[in-house]
């Protein structure tokens, strides 16, 4: 009897499945928030920007989004069944993802973004009985290339925020643009702790202040009050074609190798030894999941994040319910339709700057990702990084090159971040195997940060 009833003892035990005191949680589970609010909220600013969404469906797709975010982090704290890693995770729109989103959306219309965003969830549930096969594609070397493809496309994105479709901006959009950059600097360098975390937030704000104060630009909430829910399939009926979702439906394979190093990270984090055969499959699978719903919801696909993690170690609180209660406060948030509309009246340039600095720590990640990749010396990497490189930014450099090809090689190469990554996921298979100055590859613990 004693056997039997230890190891649940042991589990109970576990610091990451101990009960916080309410008084404690409610806190807690705020200050959780707080570090994320901003991704959500600048993401739909940059999709209703890009997409020239009015205020009305602006404020609703961010509702969409923030309720989206807390159903995930409940189920990956909670778990239910073999979906959800138990683990103190939340959830987030991809930044990746939603640059990928905007450029399908961009090439072939808003509906066939939101089919492509239902294919790619599906294959990410298809793929993961073959997950120990599919994760070795997509080394360091393969995701540095594709988060660095994938942060410069974006920048240019978000530049046209600030200017306008037609690429030719006034003046008093870009200073507000810039001024709005300077702001999230500021407090990113000046600020510490939750409050620094929420830089990106900041400028925002400080941005529209500014907007308003100086006639820069103009504060114009959506009307509404009260709580309300998002309207489903806002673009319409989701439109399918597999050729238009090659870009999500190739990030959506690499998102296992970061769904492998955030379970790791923040299994140890909690004092649980990793299990990523276990645990990974199941993370991925609530991934997939709030991913189908949001592309009912009109986002892009959502990923569990590894941006709470820091502060369960800065703070010691390793409970999954903490990460469950802000889960709660993200629905309640995403309900209350005063927020979102209110919201929604951000200027346009100033989610264009703020779009600017997050897109760029994005290029950043992806330039960081190809140094732990180790290219130096007589191996074949540095050959494989550039030469995937130029496949991905030729068509950002010359856009009419693959203008004479049929429609779907347009698609492919025409695409940065699909060219860029099928050409180092085929170089890495080649010149891995067959190249002189072959290396072993990376161990799974190397990839702990990405």
């Amino acid at each position: 009897m004693t056997s039997i009833h230890a190891p649940a003892a042991t589990r109970s035990a576990e610091p990451v499945d101990a009960r916080v005191p309410l008084r404690r949680l409610v806190p807690l589970a705020a200050q959780h928030v707080l570090v994320l609010i901003a991704a959500p909220v600048s993401t739909v600013f940059l999709v209703a920007g890009t997409l020239r969404m009015p205020p009305g469906a602006t404020a609703s797709l961010l509702s969409a989004v923030l309720l989206l975010c807390g159903a995930g982090a409940l189920l990956q704290s909670l778990g239910v069944w073999r979906i959800g890693g138990r683990l103190p995770f939340v959830m987030l729109p991809g930044g990746a993802a939603t640059a990928l989103f905007l450029q399908i959306a961009q090439d072939h219309g808003a509906p066939t973004a939101t089919g492509s965003v239902l294919l790619a969830a599906a294959l990410l549930l298809a793929v993961l009985p073959l997950y120990t096969r599919v994760v070795r594609l997509f080394p360091p070397l393969v995701m540095g290339v594709t988060v660095l493809l994938i942060g410069v496309a974006m920048i240019r994105v978000a530049a046209r925020l600030v200017t306008g479709p037609d690429g030719r901006g006034e003046p008093r959009a870009v200073l507000l643009a810039a001024l709005t950059v300077a702001a999230t600097v500021a407090a990113y360098v000046l600020l510490r702790g939750v409050w620094r975390q929420t830089s990106v937030l900041i400028g925002m704000a400080a941005g529209t202040v500014v907007a308003v104060t100086t006639g820069l630009g103009a504060f114009t909430p959506a009307a509404g009050a009260g709580f309300a829910l998002p309207a489903l399939l806002p673009f319409g009926p989701p439109r399918f074609d597999l050729v238009a979702a090659l870009p999500l439906l190739v990030f959506s394979l690499t998102t296992l190798t970061e769904i492998t190093g955030q379970t790791v990270l923040n299994s140890e984090t909690v004092g649980r030894t990793p299990t990523p055969e276990r645990d990974v499959p199941r993370v991925a699978r609530a991934d997939a999941l709030v991913s189908l719903a949001g592309g009912l919801f009109g986002t892009s696909l959502m990923v569990t994040s590894a941006e709470n993690i820091g502060i369960g170690r800065l703070t010691g609180v390793r409970s999954r319910f903490v990460t469950a209660g802000a889960g709660v406060l993200l629905v309640v948030v995403g309900l209350a339709t005063p927020v979102s509309r209110a919201l929604a009246g951000i200027p346009e340039a100033v989610v264009g700057g703020s779009a600017l600095v997050v897109y760029a720590v994005i290029a950043v990640m992806g330039v960081e990702m190809l140094r732990r990749a180790d290219l130096s010396g007589p191996g074949t990497g540095n050959l494989t990084a550039a030469l995937a490189l130029t496949m991905g930014l030729l068509p950002l450099l010359s856009p009419e090159l693959y203008a004479g090809f049929p429609e779907w090689a347009r698609t492919i190469l025409g695409s940065g971040v699909v060219a860029g990554t099928l050409t180092a996921v085929v170089l890495t298979a080649l010149l891995g195997r067959s190249g002189p100055g072959r290396r072993v590859p990376a161990p799974a613990q190397s990839r702990v940060r990405e």
